[in-house]
């Protein structure tokens, strides 16, 4: 079982460690969204630098190019890589059931691979059995996405979610006796959409169930996040560890998640709006493309302490993506990725020492009083 240790809890909201085979993950955690086994525009030891504890790669890419077997061969996710730390994977079943000709039966997902047109197929099964190969610390269950908000349609996605755990579960012990390697772990996936009752419903379902933490998925609206975790989180044991997937767009995104009893976190857009000029600051985000940042000599945010705001002004960040400079993307990337993982970490230094209800309100009414 996954050693998690809890080290100080208000409520819901907790500060703790997870104890992987790569290290350790101190949390709350920002953990980085590393989808092919890179984090766009970043290395490896740009992401170390910055503060990141984790990174989350994505089954379904990787069994697309380069293939979980070369994976496998290279030593794993954190060898390949070269991250040489706590590893996550999703099991892809979001970026599947996105896809327009996606076909899912009780078996499993048909689908077209987007490079190349091949036909594919995942189920619980061979996405365990992937996700072993990969070898990351921590797996992710292979889940539905509903295909629309309809409530029904939403039921029939979570129970069949339900159905492909307890397989998940299976083929997970099973590949657990045969393997001989460092333990991976496994993490049931809570969904139901932006119902309470189907949450709950889900949660109580995953709770009973053999597995090492739990991820909460699904598209859901943040308007009503806090009232979904408070549901959910309630209703999950409060000694396994809880990630919510695909969130940390906005800042609030993150306090909400931490203050009603999530974990880690893990999310594309800060690098995906950093590639486009869209940067955060302590006074809200900005679009650096902007003219009236052409002549800005100041800091990016004069209170962060990363290489590009350390070094870079304003202007010149203005100036590489008016000329399409790669650096430009590198780094916005490490500007965007560094303040959300400060974000994180500074969150779970107030929940340590009792302040976090003070950071929280200077934090966001500072952020966003400039929109």
């Amino acid at each position: 079982m996954l050693k998690f240790d809890i080290e100080k809890q208000n409520g819901l909201m907790r500060a703790g460690v997870i104890h992987t085979p790569h290290g350790d993950i101190k949390t709350p955690c920002f953990v980085g969204a590393a989808t092919r086994a890179a984090v766009k525009a970043l290395t490896m030891q740009e992401m170390r630098d910055l503060g990141s504890q984790a990174i989350l790669a994505n089954t379904y890419h990787l069994i697309l190019t380069p293939g979980p077997d070369l994976i496998k061969q290279a030593g794993g996710l954190a060898e390949f890589s070269s991250w040489h730390g706590p590893t996550f994977t999703d099991s892809g079943g979001f970026q599947i059931f996105s896809l327009p000709d996606v076909k899912i039966t009780e078996e499993g997902a048909k689908f077209k691979s987007h490079i190349n047109g091949d036909k594919l197929e995942m189920t619980p099964e061979s996405s365990m059995q992937a996700q072993w190969a990969i070898g990351a610390d921590i797996h992710m269950a292979f889940d539905q996405l509903a295909k629309s908000d309809n409530k029904k349609d939403m039921k029939d996605a979570m129970d069949r979610t339900h159905r492909w755990l307890d397989r998940c579960i299976a083929e997970h012990q099973r590949l657990e006796t045969e393997t001989i390697s460092v333990p991976q772990y496994l993490y049931a996936v809570v969904q139901g959409g932006n119902f309470n009752d189907l949450r709950a419903e889900s949660a109580k379902y995953c709770a009973a169930k053999d597995v090492d933490g739990f991820g909460i998925g699904g598209v859901f609206v943040a308007e009503g996040m806090a009232e979904m975790l408070e549901t959910v989180n309630s209703i999950l044991p409060n000694d396994k560890p809880r990630h919510l997937l695909g969130m940390g767009q906005e800042p609030i995104d993150l306090f909400v998640g931490a203050e009603y009893g999530c974990d880690t976190f893990d999310c594309v857009a800060p690098t995906r709006m950093a590639r486009n000029g869209s940067l955060y600051t302590h006074d809200g985000r900005i679009n650096i493309k902007n003219a009236k940042y052409k002549n800005d000599f100041t800091s990016l945010d004069p209170e962060c302490d990363c290489e590009c705001c350390k070094n870079y002004s304003r202007a010149y960040l203005h100036h590489l993506f008016r000329t399409d400079e790669i650096t430009a993307k590198v780094l916005a990337s490490i500007h965007n990725e560094h303040f959300v993982v400060k974000i994180v970490d500074r969150i779970r230094d107030s929940i340590l020492s009792g302040t976090f209800k003070e950071y929280k309100n200077q934090f966001l009414a500072r952020y966003y009083s400039a929109k």
